[in-house]
């Protein structure tokens, strides 16, 4: 198993913490995904390393912006 961090912009409730959860857990592969709408930061678990770019594609699908 994998854990990977990133840092998303953008999210002030919620709802942005389950749009950007439910976009991730549909990459093939991602067992768990923890958000924190206070300082952006989203946990992902997953079967093995992700790739960079399905990452930043389904938060840019949520409607906010990876930053790292």
């Amino acid at each position: 198993m994998t854990v990977s961090n990133y840092l998303v912009s953008g999210m002030t409730c919620g709802h942005c913490a389950s749009s950007v959860r439910e976009e991730i857990a549909e990459i093939a592969g991602v067992t768990g995904v923890e958000v924190d709408i206070r300082t952006g930061a989203v946990e992902v678990s997953s079967e093995s390393a992700l790739d960079a770019d399905a990452v930043a594609n389904a938060v840019t699908e949520a409607g906010y912006q990876l930053v790292r």
